[in-house]
């Protein structure tokens, strides 16, 4: 199999492009999958501090024995922290709960309150304390990436927003690329719809691969990272094993073309913002 930790690359940093979430999972089945997750090869895990299972992620990580300068470990500031202050003590608590200094810090949403200039601020300075090696964003749309970077002295190196064959983040996309940044995708395989898919199960069948397979290929094709959840290690099998194939570029157009006006599935964003319009 090719080498499994393939990258995106953002100001230099290498951020692997298939990585492993743990939204909704309970502590005990996320130590547990966390540790299944880099046994199979997984190399990027994905919290939060909202998920409640930070410390059961980083006693996975020592589990599985996998040295931690090989893991790019992700956790993120909830919003009730964003005040500058509050937003640091929660990037000392995170660190502190996974027993590790995580490699990516995110702001988990965009507020209008505190100030984004002083949010970005406190996030810069989490970092320059070595709470984190890394800062980035999560459900920004481009106009909000636009401004937090504008305020931020480090680079902001992803976003972390839905992403998935039926939701076009095209313009999203583009404003990463400008910005030097990256795009992360979270519940990349639309939380199961696309395993009835037609399109998906013809393209599969053709690379003797699952509609997952192909939907997870389809974005670490285009430079976009995936951080795929499951309870399974047969599935988190079954989602690593997408190194040994490649869509053609007919396929990755057809599958593309299955976005659909409707297709967000989750849409927690402050009505102070609003999501790009799509392309």
């Amino acid at each position: 199999m090719p080498n499994p930790t393939v990258t995106a690359e953002a100001a230099g940093i290498q951020i692997p492009l298939l990585g492993f979430g743990t939204w909704q999972l309970e502590p005990d089945d996320a130590r547990r999958m966390v540790r299944t997750a880099l046994e199979i090869g997984y190399r990027h895990i994905d919290t939060a501090w909202i998920y409640k299972n930070e410390q059961a992620v980083g006693e996975g990580i020592r589990d599985s024995g996998v040295p931690r300068d090989e893991i790019f470990l992700t956790t993120k500031i909830w919003v009730a922290h964003f005040a500058d202050g509050d937003l640091q003590r929660q990037a000392e608590e995170s660190a502190t709960s996974l027993g590790t200094v995580p490699d990516l810090l995110l702001l988990h949403w965009p507020k209008r309150e505190p100030a984004m200039q002083e949010t970005v601020r406190a996030l810069n300075d989490a970092r320059a304390r070595g709470l984190t090696r890394h800062i980035g964003l999560s459900n920004f749309p481009s106009a909000a990436f636009e401004e937090a970077q504008g305020y931020s002295d480090a680079p902001l190196i992803t976003n972390q927003v839905e992403h998935h064959p039926y939701l076009s983040n095209r313009p999203l996309i583009e404003t990463a690329r400008t910005l030097g940044s990256t795009l992360t995708a979270w519940s990349p395989l639309a939380q199961g719809q696309i395993a009835d898919d037609a399109t998906l199960i013809e393209i599969g069948k053709a690379h003797g691969k699952t509609p997952g397979q192909v939907t997870l290929r389809w974005l670490v094709q285009q430079g976009i990272i995936a951080i795929p959840r499951t309870q399974k290690e047969n599935r988190a099998r079954e989602n690593f094993d997408i190194w040994d194939f490649q869509l053609s570029g007919d396929e990755m157009q057809r599958i593309s073309g299955l976005a659909r006006p409707d297709g967000r599935i989750g849409d927690w964003l402050d009505p102070a913002f609003q999501w790009d319009a799509a392309a």
